[in-house]
């Protein structure tokens, strides 16, 4: 079988950064289900802050860096992808949302998406349903039905504490390898591959 791929997108600010552990634990949580069931995959993961002069540029002037756009085609030829952002004021950060303005509407149809986020307080989680899977939804992406919040209690003493959390993170990578699975694997995209012969343009002259 095919070995899949899975892009990670971590829009943490700080380093290091709760949004970055818990996009780093939803991943070998996905790689480990998916080795269980006996498919092997690679995981490739950008963090936003690493490009966000970037991203600023791409919005102003439509041409994304070199560097943008291997991130990209990686994303955007991907067979699934984990997208993890801090929520402020209650939704996702400016440079999660900008991320996401710069992507085709047509990108991720039908890629398996999982979706967290870190907060400081569980009061916020809801904000995954209400504010950042509607992005995902508007792409037409296959979000997984089970989203994962981690809160700074979740991390007391450098590691997650709270029984749920690593319950949650299982259950996530679980649905998202089954997605995977039942997905045919990508296959890179050639972005010449609608050019016009011009050796029959010319024959036909």
């Amino acid at each position: 079988m095919t070995a899949r791929k899975i892009a990670v997108v971590s829009a943490g600010l700080g380093k290091p950064s709760s949004t970055r552990l818990l996009a780093d634990r939803l991943a070998q949580a996905t790689v480990d289900e998916l080795a269980r069931i006996g498919v092997t995959a690679t995981v490739e993961t950008f963090e936003l802050r690493d490009v966000a002069h970037d991203i600023v540029n791409a919005m102003l002037t439509g041409f994304p860096s070199p560097t943008l756009r291997h991130l990209l085609e990686t994303v955007t030829g991907t067979d699934a992808v984990i997208a993890v952002t801090p929520l402020y004021t209650t939704t996702y950060s400016g440079l999660f949302k900008s991320f996401v303005d710069i992507l085709d509407k047509d990108a991720l149809v039908g890629t398996p998406v999982l979706l967290g986020a870190t907060g400081g307080t569980p009061r916020h989680s809801l904000a995954l349903e209400y504010s950042v899977r509607p992005l995902f939804t508007y792409l037409r992406a296959h979000t997984v039905t089970t989203s994962v919040f981690a809160a700074t209690d979740d991390w007391a003493g450098g590691t997650d504490t709270l029984a749920s959390l690593p319950a949650r993170i299982t259950r996530a990578a679980t649905e998202l390898a089954v997605a995977v699975v039942a997905r045919p694997a990508s296959r890179p995209v050639d972005p010449f591959a609608d050019a016009p012969n011009f050796a029959d343009l010319l024959g036909d002259s």
